[in-house]
This record gives C-alpha cells, sequence and structure tokens, in this order.
C-alpha cells in the first residue's frame, strides 16, 4: 500500500508535467495567431483597429496563462518532489520496520532451536553408558555407548552424530560408526570446543563452536555443542571426557530462512539470511555465500532496526535475543529487499 502511494504520487506529477507542456502549447500557438492578428490588422489600417484591440487582449491573456503556467509548474515540482521523498521515506519506514522485525523472529527460532542443543548435550553427558565409556574405556563400555549414542540419534534425527571423548581428546566412540567411520581414535585435542568443554567448570556449563564444515564427518556443516562428562554424571564431579553432539546446520538453517512469512512477490526479490558475530554468512535463502561471504552490515549500534543501502535495497536487522540459559552468540537474522522499481 505505501508503495502504491508513492507510485500514485509519481503518476500525478508526470500526469500533471504533461498537461502544464501541452498548455503551454496551447498559450504558444495563441501567442502567433494573437500576433498575427496584430499584422492583419496594421495592414487593415482604420478598419482594423478594433480587431487590434481584441487581439492585444488576446495576446496579454496568453502572456498572463504562460505566466501563471510557470508558477504552477515550479511550484508544483517543489511540492511532488517534497511528497515523493516524504513518500519513499515512509515505504522505507514501514517496510523496513517490518523486514526488522521478520529478521527478529527469523533469528528468534534459531536460537530457541539451539537452546534445545545445550540442553541435550549436557543431559546426555550424565547417561550413564556415557559415564562409563569416558571413566573406563574397555571394550564392552565403548560398544554399549556406541549402541546408546545409536539410539539417541534414532530419535534425535537433527544430529548428524554424537561423540565421546577422553580426557587426551581421541575419540573412544561415535553414535554412527556404520555412517562415520573416521572418528573413532581421531585426536580433536586442537578443536576448541574440546578445550573449552574440558574448561567448564560444573555439569551447568557448555561450549559452543562457529558453524563450519567438519572433515571427519565427510565435511558437513555443523553446529558443535559439547560439554565435560563428569564422574558418576554428578553436576560437580570430576572431569572424566567431552560429549560433542553434531547439529545437522544445513538443512535446519535452510529451513529457517526460505520459511519467512514473504509473498510471493516478495521472495523473488528478497533474501533472507543469518549471519555469525563477524558478519559471516552462515545461512542464505539463495544459498549463495554460505561460510564464505562477509555482509556489510550496518547496524550503527543497534540490535534491531533497519536501513537502506547503497543500491537502495531496504535492510532490516536484528541481533540474537537468545532464549533461557541460552545467551546466543552475536548472530543476525537479516532481510535484504529490493524495491519494486529495481525489479521491474
Amino acid at each position: 500500500m505505501p508503495e502504491r502511494i508513492v507510485a500514485l504520487s509519481r503518476a500525478v506529477s508526470d500526469l500533471a508535467t504533461r498537461k502544464m507542456d501541452e498548455i503551454q502549447a496551447v498559450t504558444n500557438t495563441t501567442k502567433i495567431l494573437a500576433l498575427n492578428a496584430l499584422i492583419e490588422a496594421m495592414r487593415a489600417g482604420e478598419a482594423g483597429r478594433g480587431f487590434a484591440v481584441v487581439a492585444q487582449e488576446v495576446k496579454a491573456i496568453s502572456e498572463r496563462i504562460t505566466g501563471i503556467g510557470g508558477e504552477l509548474r515550479s511550484q508544483m515540482a517543489v511540492q511532488t518532489d517534497e511528497l515523493n521523498t516524504l513518500g519513499n521515506r515512509l515505504v522505507s519506514q514501514l517496510r523496513g520496520g517490518r523486514l526488522a522485525d521478520l529478521a527478529l523472529n527469523m533469528i528468534d527460532i534459531i536460537d530457541r532451536n539451539l537452546y534445545e542443543r545445550s540442553c541435550d548435550v549436557r543431559w546426555w553427558a550424565t547417561d550413564r553408558a556415557v559415564v562409563d565409556c569416558a571413566d573406563d574405556p574397555s571394550e564392552t563400555n565403548r560398544r554399549d555407548a556406541a549402541q546408546r549414542l545409536g539410539v539417541i540419534l534414532g530419535a534425535y534425527t537433527v544430529y548428524l552424530d554424537l561423540w565421546i571423548v577422553d580426557a587426551k581428546g581421541v575419540v573412544l566412540a561415535n553414535g554412527r560408526p556404520d555412517r562415520y567411520r573416521r572418528p573413532v581414535g581421531a585426536s580433536v585435542a586442537s578443536e576448541p570446543w574440546f578445550r573449552e568443554a574440558m574448561a567448564t567448570r560444573s555439569g551447568t556449563d557448555f561450549a559452543v563452536a562457529d558453524i563450519g564444515t567438519n572433515d571427519l564427518l565427510d565435511r558437513a556443516t555443523v553446529a558443535t555443542y559439547a560439554t565435560a562428562i563428569r564422574a558418576g554424571g554428578e553436576e560437580g564431579g570430576a572431569v572424566v571426557g567431552v560429549l560433542g553432539v553434531f547439529f545437522d546446520w544445513q538443512p535446519q538453517s535452510q529451513s529457517v530462512v526460505d520459511s519467512v512469512r514473504l509473498t510471493d512477490e516478495e521472495r523473488a526479490r528478497t533474501r533472507c539470511l543469518l549471519v555469525d558475530s563477524r558478519h559471516r554468512v552462515i545461512a542464505a535463502s539463495d544459498r549463495r555465500g554460505v561460510l564464505a561471504e562477509s555482509f556489510p552490515l550496518r547496524t550503527g549500534g543497534q540490535g534491531h532496526g533497519s536501513y537502506s543501502d547503497d543500491q537502495g535495497r531496504v535492510v532490516g536487522f536484528a541481533v540474537t535475543p537468545g532464549y533461557e540459559t541460552y545467551k546466543g552468540l552475536g548472530w543476525f537474522g537479516v532481510i535484504v529487499q529490493e524495491s519494486v522499481s529495481r525489479c521491474e
């Protein structure tokens, strides 16, 4: 609707300009006719004197119309320019506010989803089979743990794999050994998520890594969550290992950016993004630039808002609000929308 108002304003401005041009053309013709009439009246001498008075009056009226038309053209140009400017600003504000709200909803869905992941890893780290495997990695305990992880994965299909890692960083067991054969025996001691999980102060804490590909999972894109496995499964027990869970990021995040509530017309000119704290694209509705593009987001220090970029696109954004005990990672939901006129 706001775009329609601006379009009508421009149409009225264009129509007024065309009609003023037509009026100017008519008055110019009238001037010429009046001039010709004066010339003929002069040739007629005394007999044409009365007609000369009429011709002079017609010429004066034409000049007056020309003056009024010029003033109207000038004043209308100023007023319609201001109207168009205000209209465009209103459109940008209304559209920007809506896009910012949609961006907030998008990142909020992600937050709620990842909050569940943080709960999962802390819960599963207390599972008896997991604790026994980390505390005493016998063949039997490792086999039982792998079986238990497989059962969990059967119910929680959003994960690619779950790993039990000893205190030295060696993977003892995983939940899908038939699909991923490389993790068991591999060292993850240098991985930030492992080191951070080992350093957690209690069973209520967890570590999370930036979105990235995992070589041991066939370079799948994952969100990694980890926490310490503690003796006896106790919240304050001694650390005996780490549980790492690998969330299947690509399909889950893609469903979020693809499900933003846009009309079909809007969707064709809109790009929905999730970007991390460094503004690296980690999900995109057009599937371009994921993990490679750095989006030039201009927040102005605000957590929620919108702006028009250098290409005339409206950009709405919202920072992660966090959810419950999950404080978020400074990610943003971003929606970029081309104007209707640029797409025509």
